[in-house]
């Protein structure tokens, strides 16, 4: 689906608890079908009336794992003030062609001994990925080495990101900007801002990883 070449990249996930890690996937999976819901409502449906689970754990899965809690609640993205926020530049557009707009998003990658990030670039017409990037750390640099080879592969008109600190960073916004491309932005906790990458990760969780199981990358 992404066109995953095992032999070709490797990394040792991220370490975790086995029960944080057991929590963790449970976490994904309710994100992943209702990406709605907040820490509150999921720390419910994660417990049982003789076995609560603890909000404030639930809450810091979530920054481990970088969950957005999505539009109508409250969003949970790590931003930066300090980061110029651009608007969102799609309202209304039509995409008739590939090439016209492209999107980027982060998502939490389980693993039996522990978790990556991945990161993958999206064409919004053909619905191919562009180029992608493993890490074991939520650190800018995996985000901007696969913005300069998705930019080897082409320049789209539009390039639509959430407001994650990663994409509002002067280093991805201002290297679109030399490249000729119009940067925009989810609103605040929208995820229909970026809907097609929101179902590319569906697709790739409930068809590839869980099923599969990877031990390493």
């Amino acid at each position: 689906m992404l066109g995953l070449n095992r032999s070709s990249f490797y990394a040792e996930p991220a370490s975790a608890s086995v029960d944080d890690l057991a929590m963790m996937e449970r976490l994904d999976r309710l994100h992943l079908d209702h990406p709605f819901l907040g820490s509150r409502k999921l720390a419910r449906l994660l417990g049982t009336p003789e076995d609560a689970v603890n909000r404030k754990r639930v809450q810091r899965l979530m920054r481990v794992m970088g969950l957005e809690c999505l539009f109508p609640r409250p969003r949970c993205t790590v931003t930066s003030r300090c980061h110029k926020k651009y608007p969102y530049l799609l309202k209304g557009v039509v995409i008739d062609r590939p090439g016209q707009v492209w999107s980027a998003d982060i998502t939490y990658v389980p693993m039996p001994s522990g978790f990556m990030y991945l990161v993958a670039t999206i064409d919004w017409f053909s619905r191919l990925v562009v180029s992608w990037r493993l890490s074991n750390t939520l650190d800018g640099s995996f985000c901007q080495a696969m913005l300069e080879e998705s930019l080897t592969r082409g320049r789209p008109a539009i390039f639509n990101t959430d407001q994650g600190v990663q994409f509002t960073a002067t280093a991805w916004t201002s290297r679109l900007e030399q490249a000729g491309v119009q940067v925009s932005m989810d609103g605040v906790g929208r995820c229909h801002d970026n809907i097609f990458v929101e179902r590319l990760w569906r697709s790739v969780k409930y068809e590839e990883l869980y099923p599969k199981r990877y031990a390493r990358v």
